[in-house]
């Protein structure tokens, strides 16, 4: 396909059949070559990890529709609604009532954001924040006073995967999820009584729907 030298150049899924190591090491050689021969070159994967690696720009399509285009640090760090901010990685969701600044959960408690969209307060909206953005710890003493959203939870399951952990934490009947580095600290059990808190910087209000 190269060789003809077409203006757009399409790859649909072209490494699915490979294995993660040769797969990863294809990426780094295929957007090599993409830059050497300066082609414009449509990616199409299923694979998130793939599509934030291989992109300059990530177009997301739901039901044949483009919902969101952009940089994909951009399309990561501020989705623009639910569906982006869970295909393009995990998220955690929260569901309230606008406040001005962030939402107000069914329980009252306020969760500030500090990037997305202004909406009216009292709308219906949502907030999203990436499980690798969010503290956890036994102590909220232990934690510095710039992260001001803070929960309370449990503990309810630990997916140890090398360089990192997941803690799944349950509060008020939700399941958030916390991705942790694995540095050699001392590892959360099962059970144990938390606290997680992270800034609004790191916190999107979506509007509902």
């Amino acid at each position: 396909a190269i060789v003809t030298k077409p203006r757009v150049l399409l790859l649909d899924e072209p490494l699915g059949a490979l294995d993660k190591a040769l797969r990863v090491d294809m990426q780094i050689e295929l957007k090599r070559i993409q830059r050497e021969i300066g082609i414009t070159t449509i990616f199409v994967t299923h694979d998130q990890e793939e599509a934030l690696t291989m992109s300059d720009r990530i177009g997301i399509l739901r039901d044949g529709r483009l919902v969101q285009e952009g940089p994909p640090e951009e399309i990561y760090d501020r989705p623009k609604s639910e569906f982006a901010a869970t295909f393009l990685g995990d998220a955690n969701i929260f569901h309230g009532d606008t406040t001005g600044n962030g939402i107000r959960l069914a329980d009252g408690t306020a969760i500030a954001a500090g990037a997305g969209e202004t909406l009216p307060a009292g709308a219906r909206a949502s907030c999203a924040v990436r499980p690798e953005r969010i503290r956890i710890a036994t102590d909220a003493g232990a934690m510095d006073a710039a992260n001001v959203n803070m929960l309370k939870g449990q503990v309810s399951k630990r997916i140890f995967a090398g360089n990192n952990s997941t803690y799944f934490v349950e509060r008020a009947g939700q399941t958030l999820k916390v991705i942790v580095q694995n540095t050699g600290a001392d590892r959360l059990a099962e059970g144990q009584d938390v606290v997680l808190r992270w800034s609004p910087e790191s916190t999107v209000l979506i509007a509902a729907g």
